[in-house]
């Protein structure tokens, strides 16, 4: 097997944001594996999180929140853009790793024997991967999925690339963009790029305006089928309380001080998330307002405190 970095699940550590103390160990799979590859890298993937505070409700779900690529080429001298899948994705992707490149992959979760408490071999879930090592004529990977390093082989990894009607979304990976930044330099350059995160946010409260919705859609929650709960936590009170536990962690990491006060603040948030999807997930009728009232003045809160401690 050709192999882009010198590890081994057997042995990898996992970035602190993944720990399963966490509220929320795994994110969402594209910032999660961005975290593990820049962490595998030697590097502090924290500074490429200011955009969990410009976190928005969309009208149906939370921001599905990603680092730019441009802020991640600024910090890391990570290229990151879309490749077109032309030709046997294990040929191109061992190709891309001789070369110390690699490449993010969308593949379904059904065959990734990783996701076995969840989607492997029982449902059929749109995911991203980056892949670490791959032996396209033994058929074997090891890639690098939601919270850590795992290997893949045999049938799953046949069936995982398979290509249907159409080629998966692919992106190329490039470590050759700039020098990256470290130390005091790194949260300099974190900090200039707060303030752009911190005039983009939402005008009005997500959660306010979530709670709206919330109110209209708990009817159809409890009354319809437990997979739709499902779906509907995850894309709203999950990745919002996944969103807010990073940007706490980023703003402990950008104010050197584990108890900062916008922190704090967001991690009131992740506790209502948490609370209000123990509520969701008993699928009976109740009053939605304090719950979501409580998240709404934490945002502002942590907002405010973000403010006071960067400008």
């Amino acid at each position: 097997m050709i192999h882009l970095l010198d590890v081994d699940p057997a042995t990898y550590q996992r970035h602190a944001v993944h720990a399963p103390t966490r509220a929320y160990p795994e994110t969402n799979c594209y910032t999660d594996i961005l975290i593990e590859l820049l962490h595998a890298r030697g590097h502090e993937p924290l500074a490429a999180l200011g955009c969990t505070v410009r976190g928005d409700f969309e009208g149906d779900q939370f921001t599905f929140f990603k680092p730019p690529p441009d802020e991640l080429e600024l910090l890391f001298g990570l290229d990151i853009h879309e490749m077109q899948p032309y030709r046997p994705l294990p040929q191109q992707a061992a190709e891309q790793i001789e070369v110390g490149r690699t490449i993010t992959v969308e593949l379904d979760s059904f065959f990734l024997p990783d996701t076995a408490a969840t989607s492997y071999r029982n449902e059929h879930v749109k995911t991203s991967v980056i892949v670490e090592g791959i032996d396209a004529d033994e058929q074997r990977m090891r890639y690098f999925h939601n919270a850590g390093l795992f290997d893949l082989e045999g049938d799953d990894f046949t069936d995982a690339f398979a290509v249907g009607a159409l080629p998966p979304y692919t992106e190329l990976v490039r470590f050759d963009a700039g020098v990256p930044l470290a130390g005091d330099a790194l949260r300099d350059a974190a900090r200039q790029l707060l303030r752009r995160h911190q005039e983009r946010r939402p005008q009005k409260n997500p959660f306010e305006r979530f709670g709206a919705q919330l109110a209209e859609q708990l009817p159809v929650l409890v009354a319809g089928d437990p997979s739709w709960y499902h779906a509907y936590a995850f894309a709203t009170v999950r990745m919002a309380g996944g969103a807010f536990e990073l940007a706490s962690s980023y703003t402990q990491w950008l104010a050197a001080d584990p108890e900062a006060p916008a922190a704090v603040a967001f991690d009131q948030i992740v506790d209502g998330c948490k609370m209000l999807s123990f509520k969701l997930a008993r699928r009976r009728p109740f009053d939605t307002e304090p719950a979501v009232a409580a998240l709404a003045a934490a945002w502002d809160e942590a907002q405010g405190r973000l403010d006071a401690a960067f400008g």
